[in-house]
């Protein structure tokens, strides 16, 4: 039995997310040169809406059902992670010492989302009505759709903060990315 949008509740996308996340790190790992860029521009897309949609959505809700201990943790791990792909994104995947903190950065990040997945997600799918789960899938997805598609490491890490400063942000990101896919493949 296949599950469909509607269907799925907000814990089973992120975990799906969080695979496709694993992903692109053993892919970024893997290559070199131009796919690896790629590759990193796909991974770095995915953290910043993933986290951003997290922020507005999921962990106000944890919030309310969880514990602030469980989900202040959360936060400053996001916030960490942010700032320092930030850092990597700036450095570049093709410079020296890309691969010690990439590393070190995949592992900061996978800790982070078995923290999730250990923690918050099952006293939230505990605490949470099933149609409430559902309703917050829909609400990530909205979010991510209007989210950054970088880490605004210097923004916070507030709902209030990510609905003010986010849509701004996620314009600009996206016009930046269409430039960046043009001029790819107008040189191509």
């Amino acid at each position: 039995m296949t599950t469909t949008q509607q269907d799925q509740d907000v814990i089973d996308l992120l975990l799906t997310q969080h695979r496709q996340i694993r992903d692109l790190f053993a892919e970024v790992r893997n290559a070199t040169g131009e796919p690896r860029q790629r590759a990193f521009h796909r991974l770095v897309r995915l953290l910043a809406v993933h986290e951003s949609a997290e922020e507005l959505v999921v962990h106000p809700a944890s919030r309310h059902d969880a514990t602030n201990t469980v989900v202040d943790a959360c936060l400053r791990e996001e916030n960490d992670a942010k700032r320092e792909l930030t850092n990597l994104y700036a450095l570049g995947t093709d410079a020296p010492g890309f691969d010690e903190r990439f590393a070190r950065f995949e592992r900061a990040v996978l800790a982070h989302a078995a923290h999730e997945e250990q923690q918050e997600f099952p006293m939230l799918r505990r605490r949470t009505d099933p149609a409430k789960l559902r309703r917050m899938a829909g609400a990530v997805r909205a979010a991510e759709a209007v989210s950054p598609t970088r880490p605004h490491a210097g923004v916070g890490e507030s709902a209030t903060t990510m609905m003010l400063a986010g849509p701004p942000m996620a314009l600009f990101d996206r016009m930046r990315d269409a430039i960046r896919d043009w001029h790819r493949t107008d040189n191509d």
